[in-house]
C-alpha cells in the first residue's frame, strides 16, 4: 500500500535550501510518533532522466538520527527534482514522504 507504516512516523517540515550556487542542504524532522529507532534515508533525482540516488552526506542529531543532507556540485535544471525519505525501525512500518520541488525556485 501506498502509506503503509504507523501513522505520524513519516518525516515533518522537510526543506531544502541551495547556496553558494553549487551546494543544497536538505533538513527534516523525526515524524512526531516515529519509534526512538527510526533511521531516515533520502533519496533523489533531478529530473526524470537521471537515477535515483541516495545523500552521501547526511546531517544527523544527537541521537545519530539522519536528519538532513548536504549535497555538493547541485545543476540547477528546470524540471522539478524529486524527493523521497523513507525510514526504517525494528519496531514498526514507517511512512515515507515525497515531495517534487522547483530548484531554481529555492
Amino acid at each position: 500500500p501506498v502509506f503503509a507504516g504507523m501513522n505520524g512516523s513519516a518525516i515533518e517540515n522537510f526543506s531544502c535550501v541551495i547556496y553558494n550556487i553549487f551546494l543544497m542542504n536538505c533538513t527534516w524532522q523525526a515524524g512526531r510518533d516515529a519509534p526512538a529507532d527510526t533511521q531516515y534515508f533520502l533519496y533523489w533525482r533531478k529530473s526524470r532522466d537521471e537515477e535515483e540516488v541516495e545523500c552521501e552526506l547526511y546531517i544527523k542529531d544527537e541521537n545519530c538520527r539522519n536528519m538532513g543532507c548536504m549535497f555538493q556540485n547541485v545543476s540547477i535544471g528546470i524540471e522539478k527534482a524529486y524527493f523521497l525519505v523513507n525510514g526504517s525501525s525494528k519496531d514498526s512500518l514507517i511512512q515515507f514522504y515525497d515531495e517534487y520541488l522547483d530548484l531554481y525556485k529555492i
